[in-house]
């Protein structure tokens, strides 16, 4: 069976990051279109989704922003969301995009706000 060019990507990340797992960090998985982004942190143990944050909300939505400004107000809030579950230590699964623009903005924000990868 032969994968797409996205697949195999996404499988090559995953898997580098799968080696370096451990039982006490979760994993952040971003996607993003061409108008908006989200973010989710998954604990792959389990196979279930703890929280997750997106541009699609009505409050985020509503705001006249760039692209970039917006992906700091998700990272912002999904980092506030995960202060209050005690999640300091993820994995940044950045899937098949490249650690460059948007997605760069917002792990660099979420550095900021406390979270460490």
């Amino acid at each position: 069976m032969k994968l797409s060019t996205t697949a195999r990507k996404k499988f090559r990340v995953r898997n580098k990051l799968k080696k370096v797992s451990s039982n006490q960090r979760y994993r952040l998985t971003v996607s993003r279109s061409l108008k908006n982004i989200s973010a989710q942190i998954v604990d792959d143990k389990k196979n279930i989704t703890l929280l997750s944050a997106t541009s699609n909300d009505k409050n985020i939505k509503n705001i006249k922003k760039s692209k970039s400004e917006v992906s700091t107000i998700v990272a912002e809030k999904l980092a506030k969301k995960a202060k209050e579950l005690n999640i300091s230590k993820i994995y940044f699964d950045r899937g098949i995009y490249k650690y460059h623009g948007r997605v760069k903005i917002f792990a660099e924000t979420l550095r900021k706000n406390g979270m460490e990868f």
